[in-house]
């Protein structure tokens, strides 16, 4: 990530925009999403899940909440 340097406090406090299409800018995002999978991984398993009922569906996303809340607090 680039240094910038600033001339005033009031001068860090504003935005920097990035127009669309400027190469910059998806880099930005994609440097954006790839730290957002370091620091919290995926909740849930991979893949297609079928369930009998929306109950089971619910009970499962609850399982895989409590197995990701598991696994922080482990730590």
């Amino acid at each position: 990530m680039p240094v910038r340097k600033f001339r005033s406090v009031e001068a860090m406090s504003q935005p920097h925009w990035r127009r669309p299409g400027d190469p910059a800018l998806y880099a930005a995002m994609a440097g954006l999403w790839e730290m957002g999978t370091r620091i919290q991984k995926r909740r849930f398993p991979p893949g297609v899940h079928r369930h009998r009922s929306v109950q089971d569906m619910n009970a499962a996303v609850e399982q895989w909440h409590r197995e990701h809340i598991a696994q922080y607090s482990q730590r």
